[in-house]
């Protein structure tokens, strides 16, 4: 991206929040801090009002606003992209108001535009099949769970515990909102348990918003609900040693298995899960073979060792 683009870009960028840090600039267009710097002074010697807090970040003075922005051909096709993941991975009203967007954005697309996203649409699809028998895949509560969180009310929800299968009603002062394996949850606080918990969405069958604010969740961000989690919670850290080839292998289904951090070096891939089952992630080690090249702790390989020679005991014949 050339100097003016990327002006132009942060710009764009100063709209879109109240206070924008200068780390997150640089982070977005992968630019050291003294660019930034230089690119912020750049707008503002072009008269863009641009304000700054000591120990925030900078602003854009209130009433100034740049006129409406085209779409690149580019942008318009990642957007139709995120578009297909829409589809496949939120709940109905979700896609509703996404599927109205993108249609006013693709009204102001000039025509030559306009051809080529109706031809990348056909080109893209995403293979994904939501499992209708665990429960309501089709409920519309993201975006009413969207609206609870941005007025910090509470929610009245009729929740299907998966342990007792029994039906529940909680209030609950959400969170936030989370997608890891292959489901949304709600990460709120429990008026009934007096804790923060997990719902998964599609174990929802009825929600609402209260008049009741929140008065739990101002102080504790998801991030930190997650690493309270794993340093409170019965679970065992294991590290595993791959060959490199394995990274494409299991890109997406280790995220099943407690993957949360990785470290490349010169020979191999060193990954770390978080689990409360040894035997399930020994399984999947197993099923990788020479492309373990090591794992900790050792009661890990004395499960897998064991599970070898059972194999070896059901399929070799004897000597």
């Amino acid at each position: 991206m050339n100097r003016i683009d990327r002006l132009s870009a942060i710009l764009i960028m100063l709209q879109t929040k109240k206070i924008i840090t200068a780390a997150e600039i640089g982070e977005r267009f992968n630019i050291c801090l003294r660019t930034v710097y230089r690119d912020l002074k750049a707008l503002d010697e072009a008269g863009v009002p641009i304000g700054a807090e000591a120990g925030r970040g900078y602003y854009l003075v209130d009433g100034y606003r740049l006129p409406p922005v085209m779409f690149t051909a580019e942008e318009a096709g990642a957007l139709i992209l995120a578009g297909k993941l829409v589809d496949s991975f939120s709940d109905a009203s979700v896609r509703q108001f996404y599927n109205l967007a993108i249609d006013k954005i693709k009204s102001v697309l000039p025509e030559s535009h306009r051809e080529i996203i109706v031809q990348f649409e056909s080109q893209v699809k995403i293979f994904h099949q939501v499992d209708s028998t665990d429960g309501n895949p089709a409920n519309s509560f993201i975006s009413i769970i969207q609206k609870a969180l941005s007025e910090h009310k509470c929610l009245k929800i009729e929740y299907n515990a998966q342990y007792n299968k029994t039906l529940s009603e909680r209030i609950v002062e959400p969170l936030g909102l989370c997608f890891y394996g292959f489901k949304w949850h709600l990460i709120a606080y429990c008026k009934l348990r007096e804790d923060y918990r997990d719902f998964r969405i599609d174990r929802i069958s009825n929600l609402s918003v209260m008049t009741d604010t929140c008065m739990h969740t101002e102080n504790l961000s998801v991030s930190e609900y997650f690493t309270r989690l794993w340093e409170s919670s019965e679970l065992f850290n294991v590290i595993v040693r791959f060959d490199k080839s394995v990274v494409p292998i299991i890109s997406g289904n280790r995220y099943y298995f407690g993957f949360y951090e990785e470290c490349e070096h010169s020979n191999y891939i060193e990954m770390k899960f978080a689990v409360n089952d040894y035997f399930f992630i020994s399984n999947w080690l197993l099923t990788l073979g020479e492309l373990v090249i090591d794992v900790t702790p050792d009661d890990i390989k004395a499960i897998i060792k064991e599970q070898v020679k059972k194999l070896a005991d059901k399929y070799l014949p004897a000597n």
